[in-house]
């Protein structure tokens, strides 16, 4: 590993950042990418003990403070009780020790978990702009099937994201200049495109102080997860379903997809088949062969693109009471 000072931030109101440095909150990603020297910050700005670890309600929303351990935040009452599909997507992920240290505001930024990317000896345009990604034509198992390009075909590999996802949760931010952001979570991770080294939409130096999450989410919320263990293990697919029941009609609903792309994936097109209808078996069926409809496999994962209509479609009837497969 290469050296580095360490520092704590005290104050997230005012605050500067160094140049080439990183803020470190649980380290349960950042410090194994250290280790593999594929970050390699000079200074490590500690921001865990900088007031930023509560959950609170306000004016009907919930409040959660970046440094909110995936655990605490899991297992908040409210959480559970209202956003039952973050609680769960949030227990199927890593283990419980993992989730006693990872915090908010890691977990939505967390790197990709594809082995080209932690493998220096291979060429990965996410580490290393322009030396080519050898996940197209190698093992691509657990690759993206959407919003892919020929220079990346990495995923988000983050479970709670695709929750917040459908909840339309909001990110605070704040920049060392005191200006403030408010990022749709649907709007905080970027698709590859040309330049798969940019995650995410934020600035040199801009901190997530913490994640809102609106008042009145859908009544109906269920997270799945399809891995190859039942923990410790990364979603080879995943989905988050939404929506109410009112008159017999299906109303805000929200349909997120993981293990799919570079970012987690809101799978609006299948959203607009569904939004005030009933619910009706081939009624899903046809959504989500609308929303699958520009997915591309690469071989190895090619079984994603029949795997993730599937997963939706049990989920919908599940939740709108027609029986589950």
């Amino acid at each position: 590993m290469k050296p580095f000072e360490y520092s704590r931030l005290e104050n997230p109101q005012d605050f500067s950042i160094p140049a080439n440095a990183m803020f470190l909150g649980g380290g349960t990603n950042l410090i194994d990418l250290m280790k593999h020297q594929i970050e390699t910050p000079d200074v490590l700005l500690d921001v865990t003990r900088a007031g930023m670890n509560e959950i609170e309600a306000r004016d009907g929303k919930v409040i959660i403070g970046s440094q909110v351990s995936n655990t605490d935040l899991a297992s908040h009452a409210l959480i559970r009780d209202r956003y039952s599909v973050l609680s769960s997507a949030l227990l199927s992920g890593a283990t419980q020790q993992l989730r006693n240290k990872a915090t908010t505001g890691g977990n939505l930024l967390q790197r990709t978990r594809c082995q080209y990317f932690y493998d220096r000896a291979r060429a990965c345009n996410k580490r290393q702009p322009g030396s080519g990604c050898d996940a197209i034509n190698g093992l691509n198992r657990f690759h993206a099937i959407l919003g892919a390009s020929k220079d990346c075909i990495a995923v988000h590999p983050s479970d709670m994201a695709v929750a917040m996802v459908v909840l339309d949760a909001v990110v605070c931010t704040r920049k060392p200049d005191g200006a403030e952001r408010r990022i749709r979570v649907a709007d905080l991770h970027r698709l590859p495109g040309d330049r798969p080294d940019l995650d995410h939409v934020l600035e040199d130096g801009e901190l997530i102080v913490a994640v809102e999450l609106p008042a009145n989410p859908p009544s109906l919320q269920a997270y799945r997860k399809i891995r190859d263990r039942a923990s410790y293990a990364f979603a080879v697919v995943s989905a988050a379903v939404a929506f109410d029941l009112e008159g017999g009609l299906m109303r805000n609903v929200r349909i997120g997809l993981g293990g799919v792309a570079h970012k987690p994936w809101r799978a609006e097109k299948a959203e607009a088949v569904l939004e005030r209808e009933t619910p009706d078996i081939k009624r899903f069926i046809k959504a989500m062969d609308e929303e699958i409809a520009q997915a591309n496999g690469h071989g190895h994962n090619d079984f994603k693109i029949s795997l993730v209509p599937r997963l939706v479609v049990s989920m919908l009837k599940q939740l709108s009471g027609l029986g589950d497969d």
